[in-house]
């Protein structure tokens, strides 16, 4: 199928793009909500606006769509955005990173049926340590970009994950039972390579708002893509 995809610029949006194609699928464009709401129940915000330079490490076209991040009202700016995508690039379905959200997916599901698109959701209900394992496996290079979670703290923004990490997450989980992939909220994550891209994004200056030990998230101020 022709398929436009849901982009945030994090890791499981990414990755369902990634499985959408490696399944034969096409996409044809990627769209991005940029909402003005930082805890918007919808649309992920930190970084949200490097994902202009990832469209371009993925040389595919994108649209960037504004929402004022008011809880249902975002909905209406998002069933426009595809809409205004859906008048550019040809598409039959969109593509989604959910995993476990009920919120967001059922949303989506009912957006994409208004409008006649098939919803396509690679990673739903995906086991979230084989996610992040395949991630790391996979060659997928990305950070967190904001953490809220017991036993995570601001060392763990710029870096990125590699087995070392997904062992702690496990343990951590183990203990305290938070997420492995995030899904509580408990990091928001960022891709700087993947299979998908033809550069890499690098990140030249950034700057960390610390809320408290467990509570911090990165603003990055200046970043760039690099060929491989």
């Amino acid at each position: 199928m022709k398929l436009a995809a849901l982009f945030t610029g994090g890791k499981d949006s990414t990755y369902a793009i990634h499985l959408a194609q490696q399944a034969g699928n096409e996409i044809t464009c990627l769209i991005t909500i940029q909402s003005d709401n930082p805890d918007s129940y919808m649309f992920h915000t930190p970084a949200i606006e490097l994902t202009e330079l990832q469209a371009e490490a993925m040389e595919m076209p994108h649209i960037i769509a504004s929402s004022e991040g008011e809880k249902e009202v975002e909905l209406e700016d998002l069933e426009l955005a595809i809409k205004v995508a859906k008048e550019k690039f040809e598409f039959e379905g969109v593509i989604t990173g959910a995993l476990f959200s009920e919120y967001q997916s059922s949303r989506i599901e009912k957006i994409c049926l208004k409008l006649g698109l098939k919803c396509v959701n690679p990673l739903w209900h995906k086991n979230q340590e084989e996610e992040m394992q395949e991630l790391v496996d996979q060659g997928f290079e990305f950070i967190f970009t904001a953490i809220a979670a017991d036993g995570l703290n601001k060392n763990w923004l710029n870096k990125v994950i590699d087995n070392t990490d997904l062992l702690k997450l496990k343990e951590l989980k183990d203990k305290i039972g938070s997420n492995v992939a995030g899904e509580g909220g408990e990091f928001e994550s960022l891709v700087l390579d993947c299979p998908l891209f033809k550069k890499k994004l690098v990140i030249e200056e950034f700057e960390i708002q610390e809320e408290s030990e467990y509570v911090a998230r990165m603003i990055i101020k200046k970043a760039k893509l690099e060929d491989k």
